[in-house]
């Protein structure tokens, strides 16, 4: 279930601190009972946003495929990025 508070308990800063470090989802903020803002912890917000990056990723490489008709073997890129790079 989401969490919501109310934008004057930002006053409480260290309660507020606690409660998005301890939640593994966005808290929302409202003012005047309409949706502000959204507080996050940083890991919460990197995986948001590794998995936008993800998501953006698939697409781009679907738009190519549709465009073009050609793939790539995903295990074969790799392999060769790793000769190539030395990782």
């Amino acid at each position: 279930m989401p969490h919501i508070v109310p934008i004057k308990e930002l006053k409480n800063t260290a309660t507020i601190s606690k409660l998005v470090e301890e939640s593994n989802e966005p808290v929302f903020v409202t003012k005047n009972g309409y949706g502000s803002m959204v507080l996050m912890s940083m890991d919460v917000y990197e995986k948001e946003f590794a998995r936008n990056q993800t998501i953006e990723l698939i697409n781009e490489s679907i738009k190519d495929y549709k465009k073009t008709g050609n793939f790539v073997n995903g295990p074969m890129f790799i392999q060769e990025m790793k000769a190539k790079y030395g990782k």
